[in-house]
């Protein structure tokens, strides 16, 4: 990419010099600006942050090893991002792309219980972007996408239906604000394929995404009626209010539940499931809020007689219309090997899995328990 080495301010030229020198310190302090953006810009790849996380270690661990290398010909945060974004693309090539359940198979009927998880890693997973650092804006001024628009779900999970180059052209051009050209020479290609690229994944995301994103729509709703739809919702769950969870679903409203492949679509059709397993009295439930992929989030915790205490079920995302819920995922965190029997009926019934508890509760600061 090819910003002079000249507009580089003094402190980060003095890092680099360190760094060259065989300063890890030096290393650390020079890449820790970028880290957040690095690290949301690997999960726009890869729709996983297990696999972002290792996609950032390896990248860091290239550009360490590359140091040398670097002539400053370009900016520190382009060269950056040509070896994150090459990295996830090796990573892509070695596995399966990831969805959410509505883009795995059809809506399930909703007088059938959720079926038996896919064990295989194929779901899109929650982003943590508050805990992570990921700030509010664009991250450059060219930018047509706010960071936070960039880690919506609808988003994420639209990327991941586009070849792997095209994902990389219009997260680089509309997300992060890099020139026809710059993307070009990250790619090794001409800036006329990048241009073609990107018109057909403008296209493709266009196509599955909302009409209006998530940010616009907090902002439009306000915080104090987002604050009482969230109150809202969880008072309709925790009193089992079939009827009260239903008035707040749009009437095409989806309800998915990862790593099960079931989920439900239409107001009508979520009610009657709903009544029928998750609010039918059976289950007890209590919630502490979140936020994940800039969006509302709610961690959910099933009430469990053997240990006196609720324990961590799921992590509801929610996904507004106005003031309606539109789709709810809800990325349960119990383990998605096989059962016999019915057991996935009652999956609020199952044993934890710890390791799963604190890959999708811890990463978002919820408790591993409440009293």
């Amino acid at each position: 990419m090819s910003t002079p080495s000249t507009s580089a301010p003094r402190p980060e030229l003095e890092l680099l010099e360190a760094a060259r020198g065989g300063r890890q310190e030096a290393f650390a302090q020079l890449v820790e600006p970028h880290r957040a953006q690095l690290h949301a810009h690997c999960y726009r790849m890869l729709g996983s942050v297990h696999d972002a996380e290792d996609a950032l270690q390896e990248a860091l661990l290239r550009a360490w090893r590359g140091l040398s290398r670097f002539e400053g010909r370009s900016s520190l945060r382009s060269w950056l991002y040509t070896i994150a974004t090459n990295t996830c693309l090796s990573a892509i090539e070695r596995r399966p792309k990831r969805v959410l359940p509505i883009d795995y198979g059809p809506a399930t009927d909703p007088h059938v219980a959720p079926g038996e998880p896919i064990v295989e890693s194929v779901w899109l997973e929650p982003y943590p972007d508050e805990t992570l650092g990921l700030e509010d804006g664009y991250a450059a001024p060219e930018a047509s996408y706010e960071q936070r628009e960039g880690v919506e779900l609808a988003f994420v999970a639209a990327l991941q239906h586009l070849p792997a180059n095209q994902r990389a052209v219009l997260i680089l051009r509309e997300v992060l604000g890099f020139s026809a050209k710059e993307v070009a020479e990250t790619l090794q290609t001409t800036v006329a394929s990048v241009n073609s690229a990107l018109q057909r994944a403008r296209a493709s995301v266009e196509a599955r995404v909302p009409a209006q994103s998530q940010q616009e729509t907090l902002r439009s709703v306000g915080d104090e009626a987002v604050r009482q739809m969230v109150a809202r919702y969880v008072d309709a769950w925790e009193r089992n209010d079939v009827e009260a969870f239903a008035a707040m679903l749009c009437e095409d409203a989806t309800f998915a539940m990862p790593p099960l492949a079931s989920w439900y679509r239409g107001r009508e059709a979520i009610a009657r499931w709903a009544a029928g397993w998750p609010l039918s009295g059976a289950w007890r439930w209590r919630t502490v809020a979140a936020q994940a992929n800039g969006q509302p989030a709610l961690g959910f915790y099933a009430w469990s007689e053997e240990e006196s205490t609720y324990r961590p079920f799921a992590l509801n995302v929610l996904t507004l219309r106005g003031e309606q819920v539109s789709d709810v995922t809800a990325f349960i965190a119990r383990s998605a090997e096989p059962r016999e029997g019915t057991a996935f009926e009652r999956y609020p019934d199952e044993p934890l899995d710890m390791p799963k508890v604190g890959a999708v509760f811890g990463r978002f600061g919820l408790p591993a328990k409440l009293d």
